[in-house]
């Protein structure tokens, strides 16, 4: 079973590095590097060393594309600041390599290592950017973690960092490396449903209460103040290390909008072709379990409106699960001649008139809303990644891509904190709007924020 599935994976990966070679041999850019440059970066056939940073619930996503032989890599480095984790991922991976990676606790002295040649960043989203840029200049290519960034100003950043250390950097949001919403949105560029207009993107999921954070001992084993790494220091509260930092405040986490709008408002920014809005509309609200912990809102509409009146809207409903548009997430577009639904499940094609004329369903396993990562959607995305580094496919997500789909979260964010309305300039993505600008960037620990 398990090695029927590495052929379905190799040979989803060989369909869809097909479509990228033929951008190659016409000589298209690759995250800003031209097809010739990016074949110098290293030999197609050269194993590439590689270490996750961050051991959590995502990183389970890499494991297929790291351990299947055929992709000719090598684990060198395990990370992550709370010793159970690396623990649970070393014995994990024990079962799966022939050899025993490195342990360590932090992330610098593994960039210090000039054998690695690739670092896979999923630690908390306070560390996404930083510990991306740390990694170019250390001379490593990046697969970063949605949302690439904690901030707008964040996103600026990776950018320049790319272009100056002109490494290959792919940001984690998987459903680019599908191949079923690969093919509907190349369809719905080539106008199967007429001019694409409008798209929805939405999720539906039933969190339950959070506790209050209170002040605690640091929990065994976690070195907090690599934690905390480029974030301002402060007193561990109760809970805060394992997964609750989404919710606790905005030190360390994005709120819904960051952490899974990411990806369906970059599949509806896909669809429709553009860039940064020219206007930004959200309500936003904490509707659920009043008296808990946590301290954003639960519930947000967004609406992006771009040039050409083009919409994006975001539902996003973080504790009620019920499937609105008939599933628990996903994207609809909308065009003059016909609708789309797509998910991480495949797709569905509608005419005018609101018949289903096709059915297109996922032969992968990625899962929805469940916690944790991974799936064959995830694999073809990492495996993604490695050829993108030997240059032998164009990458699926380049930074400049992911940081403008998480742009529009750090936007709607932006809105719902200030309970604002805001235009956009469309060419940069900056906000015309004094006190929304003041949200732009963060404080950084002295000493800890990245310069180009």
């Amino acid at each position: 079973m398990k090695n029927n599935r590495r052929k379905f994976i190799k040979d989803l990966a060989l369909g869809t590095a097909g479509i990228a070679a033929s951008s190659m041999a016409q000589g298209m850019s690759v995250s800003g590097m031209s097809a010739r440059s990016y074949a110098k970066i290293i030999g197609s056939n050269d194993r590439i060393h590689v270490a996750i940073a961050g051991l959590g619930r995502r990183y389970g996503a890499f494991v297929e594309g790291i351990v299947t032989k055929e992709n000719n890599v090598e684990l060198v480095y395990l990370c992550d600041v709370m010793k159970k984790q690396l623990d649970a991922a070393g014995k994990n991976f024990s079962k799966k390599l022939a050899y025993t990676p490195k342990f360590e606790n932090d992330i610098r002295k593994v960039l210090e290592d000039q054998k690695v040649d690739a670092l896979f960043n999923s630690t908390p989203d306070h560390w996404h950017t930083p510990g991306a840029c740390m990694a170019m200049q250390a001379g490593k290519h990046v697969y970063v973690e949605k949302p690439c960034s904690h901030n707008p100003h964040e996103g600026e950043l990776l950018v320049s960092f790319q272009k100056k250390y002109n490494k290959v950097v792919q940001m984690g949001n998987q459903q680019r490396s599908a191949p079923e919403s690969i093919e509907i949105v190349n369809e719905i560029h080539k106008g199967i449903i007429g001019k694409a207009y409008k798209a929805v993107a939405f999720y539906a999921s039933g969190r339950g209460e959070v506790p209050m954070p209170q002040k605690a001992a640091v929990p065994a084993g976690l070195d907090w103040e690599l934690f905390q790494g480029p974030a301002p220091r402060k007193e561990y509260m109760h809970d805060t290390w394992d997964y609750n930092w989404h919710w606790y405040g905005w030190d360390y986490g994005t709120a819904e909008a960051g952490n899974n709008a990411t990806h369906e408002l970059d599949v509806a920014r896909w669809a429709l072709q553009e860039s940064y809005p020219e206007h930004v509309m959200v309500e936003a609200e904490k509707r659920y379990f009043p008296n808990d912990g946590w301290t954003m809102y639960d519930t947000m509409e967004a609406t992006f409106t771009f040039p050409g009146n083009k919409i994006i809207k975001w539902d996003g409903q973080s504790r009620n699960a019920y499937g609105t548009y008939g599933s628990d997430r996903g994207t609809v577009i909308y065009g003059t001649e016909g609708t789309v639904f797509v998910n991480r499940n495949g797709y569905k094609l509608f005419d005018r008139a609101g018949k289903q004329i096709k059915d297109s369903k996922a032969k992968g396993n990625e899962a929805g809303t469940a916690l944790g990562g991974g799936g064959d959607m995830s694999t073809l995305h990492v495996v993604n990644f490695f050829d993108g580094i030997r240059g032998k496919a164009k990458l699926n997500s380049p930074i400049d891509e992911g940081a403008k789909s998480t742009h529009l979260c750090h936007l709607a964010n932006i809105a719902s904190r200030t309970g604002k309305s805001f235009k956009v300039d469309v060419k940069t993505g900056r906000i015309n709007d004094r006190e929304a600008m003041k949200l732009w960037r963060r404080d950084y620990a002295p000493g800890w924020e990245p310069k180009v």
